[in-house]
């Protein structure tokens, strides 16, 4: 389409915005957009509409179809409403529950999230003020909620928000009830949108659903004895300006540590994330400051959450005294081997446990599993798939699920990851480990030693616009059809194919179908030297990922290094040999 095209088109929606249905507010921006020389901020904030996907809405806040405002907001409610309506329409109690992060217009889109829901006779409770995705996750279950909102665009740029959508159980909406919704989204029209509140149906949630929460966090110690121990732990925790700021601290407390120290300027929220570039407990550059401060006091620990709650970073030191940042498989790896271990130790195994991984994530967490006899199973990335695979095992045998992009869920009383319960058991581990004279970096080379080496690398190619987006297709397509079949000198041995759930070995060129509830636009490979590797398109972004699993050696914890250095290079000529950077 012409530029010319594009703008003509945009314009025509634009000015559909400027009658009654809208605020003044909103006509008023709208009108600057149309009248101004520059077009560009006119297409794009109104050239395409901002969808409803399953995983609900993000984008940068602003008038117009392509933005987060409480009319895209609205029409996502409104939606979701009526479909909460047609799937319960006789139920007794009929309730969502709906939380918010420390955003610009976080709490104005979740107090008009609250007065649809109203409007359209659910009932909505409305946290207080901002609260840990997990822990309204957790409210939907405790309160018998239909479901549940929360506004949050995780760590995306502070010009973002976005707003995720749960279901009964607590977790993110799966088929067939998240291409329900957004068939409903579809249909709404603005003058279909119920804004105006019915009082009585909004009940503000506070401090007890706090203490409720908290106290089932601390369900997941078990190493009590080590805390009292090791009560004066030294651990440095930053929520990034974000929900945790309270909670965190609260729960660390209520698990016996006595020596908590944050840092002060990030335990303010905040939306514009004043102190980081990126408030991503990934990025090493999010945890200056909390290092800073661990080197300050030669703290035991420091962790760090993203602004929402979710995702959890963990720093310790290593051999040299260095200050390190664990990636999201080693900190998956502890939990897994953690819980296991004193499970055991604690005659806690019931013969029916299980656990979960995505399957992007390290295959050493299905080996620590699968060699004490518990099944792990694979999911696909996303803890709504985790949340998912509970539901078909049941609750009672669940120990534990993570993914390698910082997040973990050791109860079962959320559905989505929890950092808030993470922090508090990586804290024991780590009191734990210093009980029986070891610090957590030991541990982990205790583990690699015991189960194998393994090293992981996530990269990623940009390819905007549409010619990007038909690269990428190109790219998935030829690596779909002209599968190499050796890689950096190692034979590919097996080929796994999410889009149409086949997996082929292609020793014996037996082809065994896969069992996932939907398909997927993923590939992997899988080497006879034990590395992976996994690409898929992004979901939310202009980009392809790439995740390398690289093995090795390790009969000692002195080898650490030399596994490191060999599968790092493992990684390094996988990448050049199939020229993605």
């Amino acid at each position: 389409m012409e530029n010319t095209e594009i703008i003509k088109t945009a314009k025509a929606k634009a000015e559909a915005w400027l009658n009654d249905a809208y605020d003044q507010k909103t006509r008023e921006a709208v009108k600057k957009m149309l009248d101004a020389a520059d077009s560009t901020e006119l297409v794009d904030s109104f050239y395409n509409d901002l969808e409803f996907g399953t995983g609900g809405l993000r984008g940068i806040m602003g008038a117009g179809t392509n933005r987060m405002n409480i009319y895209t907001v609205g029409a996502a409610t409104q939606g979701f409403a009526n479909y909460i309506n047609k799937v319960f329409p006789d139920a007794p109690h009929k309730a969502v529950c709906i939380g918010h992060d420390c955003r610009h217009n976080s709490r104005y889109f979740a107090e008009t999230v609250a007065a649809i829901f109203s409007a359209n006779g659910i009932t909505a409770y409305l946290f207080e003020d901002l609260r840990p995705t997990p822990e309204m996750s957790f409210a939907i279950r405790e309160l018998g909620c239909k479901g549940g909102v929360i506004i949050t665009a995780s760590h995306n740029p502070k010009e973002y928000n976005g707003y995720k959508a749960y279901w009964e159980d607590g977790s993110q909406l799966v088929p067939p009830h998240d291409k329900n919704v957004i068939e409903e989204v579809k249909k709404i029209k603005v003058t279909d949108i119920k804004f105006t509140p019915v009082k009585d149906k909004i009940v503000i949630l506070g401090k007890d659903i706090d203490q409720k929460f908290l106290a089932k966090v601390k369900t997941l110690s078990l190493s009590p004895e080590a805390i009292q121990h090791q009560h004066d732990l030294k651990i440095v925790f930053t929520p990034l300006h974000g929900t945790t700021y309270e909670l965190v601290p609260a729960s660390l407390r209520n698990w016996g540590f006595t020596n908590i120290t944050t840092v002060p300027e990030q335990m303010i929220p905040d939306g514009d994330f004043p102190t980081v570039a990126s408030a991503n407990p990934e990025e090493p550059a999010a945890f200056k400051m909390a290092l800073d401060k661990a080197r300050e006091i030669n703290a035991d620990l420091a962790m760090a959450c993203d602004p929402d709650g979710d995702r959890i970073g963990i720093a310790v030191q290593n051999d040299h005294k260095e200050w390190i940042l664990l990636n999201g498989n080693q900190t998956n790896i502890i939990f897994t081997y953690y819980i296991i271990r004193r499970r055991q130790e604690l005659g806690l195994i019931k013969g029916n446990e299980y656990t979960i991984k995505t399957i992007v994530t390290s295959e050493l967490l299905k080996e620590i599993a699968e060699k004490n006899g518990i099944p792990c199973y694979d999911v696909y990335t996303g803890f709504k798939w985790i949340a998912d695979m509970i539901r078909k095992k049941g609750a009672d045998g669940y120990i534990g699920a993570g993914e390698e992009s910082f997040g973990f869920m050791p109860g079962s009383f959320t559905r989505d990851k929890d950092a808030v319960s993470s922090t508090s058991l990586m804290a024991e581990i780590a009191a734990w480990a210093k009980d029986n004279g070891k610090t957590l970096f030991t541990l982990l080379k205790e583990i690699y030693a015991e189960y194998g080496f393994s090293q992981e690398k996530m990269i990623y190619i940009v390819r905007k616009g549409l010619s990007g987006a038909q690269e990428i297709k190109n790219m998935m397509s030829e690596f779909r059809h002209n599968s190499p079949s050796s890689i950096n000198g190692s034979r590919v041995v097996i080929k796994k194919d999410y889009a149409d759930l086949k997996a082929t070995d292609l020793t014996t060129g037996k082809v065994s179908p896969m069992d996932f509830p939907t398909t997927s636009d993923v590939l992997q490979f899988f080497l006879a030297d034990g590395c992976k590797i996994s690409v898929r398109p992004s979901g939310t972004e202009p980009k392809i990922k790439f995740y390398f699993e690289a093995r090795a050696e390790m009969e000692s914890i002195a080898d650490f290094e030399k596994a490191q250095q060999i599968a790092n290079q493992k990684i390094e000529g996988i990448i050049k040999d199939l020229t993605i950077q």
